[in-house]
């Protein structure tokens, strides 16, 4: 096996995946989404706690998204059976006895961050300690934008353009690359449930997109450091400051300009991806202004990202089976799918070792 090769076919399921902003679900309303190849129903419970559901009718398999709500429960649109917020059914329109083994799968869900995070493996192994934290997001100190893409592409792809910044170089030109990204090898080391990413310019030129909202003039110490975490999200502290100042010693002067962004991509299926994504900024936060310049520019260049992914994408699809050749920069997303690939490895085997269970009619 290749050493970037990951199987896009199968995803890691003993993780908390986002599965949208947490405003996208109302009081009253019910949201439907595909990931990890499979359609979950969403809606709040009436004490405003929320509710993921398998969206498929154990019945006949229709949509429970497209019946009706009913209190906390959905009513299924083809034959009228009820579910519960636990997925259970208690209700068989014409049938006074409900069999216990009629129910939908219940997800854990819970909302962090603004975020929706939600549970598809093992029930019993959802932690909510273990959801990966974006605290600024409701940090007064930070002031932050938001947006969101839909990928033609499988996330593997994504990841690998996310822990490999030596493209910003070609890719951004005009937004936030810089001719020295290309140039600049980066210190990968590994951490917790995933990798460390740290680049340091000395004496370098601010991104085009930023040099208007700029605090100083001239060159600039500039710093890129994130964190990975298997399988697909991406926590990112970056800035400016002046040239010379100390910042690469951990010394900020009043001038510098810090940044904070998160990335995190959920499969929808083998070969489209969700990505959402914010980035937030701690200075002249008085207007928007900052981080509308910014968000601006990082939205433009995300969007760079995706047209250059997509058309990789079908280039992969045709011809020959494609080997690919490792190169110097591929170091974190080499170590990268080698993580996606022991968890893989480590549910399939522990899926294997599990007893057969017997069905019994009731």
């Amino acid at each position: 096996m290749m050493e970037i090769e990951t199987r896009v076919d199968r995803f890691v399921r003993n993780c908390w995946y986002v599965a949208g902003w947490e405003d996208e679900i109302s009081a009253d309303s019910v949201l439907e989404r595909t990931l990890l190849g499979e359609s979950v129903v969403f809606y709040r419970a009436a004490d405003g706690h929320l509710v993921a559901l398998e969206n498929r009718c154990c019945h006949r398999g229709a949509p429970l998204h497209t019946g009706r709500r009913e209190g906390d429960s959905l009513r299924c649109p083809y034959h009228g059976m009820l579910f519960n917020a636990e997925g259970q059914c208690t209700e068989i329109p014409g049938q006074d006895i409900v069999p216990q083994r009629a129910r939908v799968r219940s997800f854990p869900v819970v909302a962090q961050d603004e975020m929706i995070w939600i549970w598809m493996g093992d029930p019993a192994k959802a932690d909510p300690d273990k959801i990966i934290r974006f605290a600024w997001h409701t940090d007064k100190a930070w002031r932050k934008k938001r947006s969101y893409l839909h990928y033609q592409a499988p996330y593997t792809l994504i990841v690998d353009n996310l822990l490999d910044f030596s493209h910003l170089t070609y890719v951004h030109s005009t937004t936030i690359g810089t001719p020295s990204t290309a140039a600049t090898r980066a210190q990968v080391e590994p951490i917790e449930g995933g990798l460390k990413i740290t680049r340091r310019y000395y004496n370098d030129q601010i991104q085009a997109n930023r040099a208007s909202i700029a605090t100083f003039h001239g060159p600039a110490d500039r710093w890129q450091i994130y964190e990975w975490f298997a399988p697909s999200f991406v926590r990112l502290y970056t800035g400016s400051a002046p040239a010379g100042t100390g910042a690469h010693e951990g010394r900020l002067v009043p001038e510098a300009m810090q940044y904070r962004h998160c990335s995190v991509q959920t499969p929808e299926t083998a070969t489209s991806t969700h990505y959402w994504f914010t980035h937030a900024a701690n200075f002249k936060t008085e207007t928007s202004e900052v981080i509308d310049v910014v968000f601006d520019g990082v939205a433009r260049a995300f969007k760079e990202d995706k047209d250059i992914i997509e058309v990789q994408q079908k280039a992969l699809q045709n011809g020959q089976p494609f080997q690919p050749m490792i190169i110097a920069h591929d170091q974190a997303l080499v170590l990268a799918r080698r993580l996606i690939q022991r968890q893989l490895d480590e549910e399939a085997l522990a899926a294997s070792q599990q007893p057969a269970t017997l069905q019994v009619a009731e």
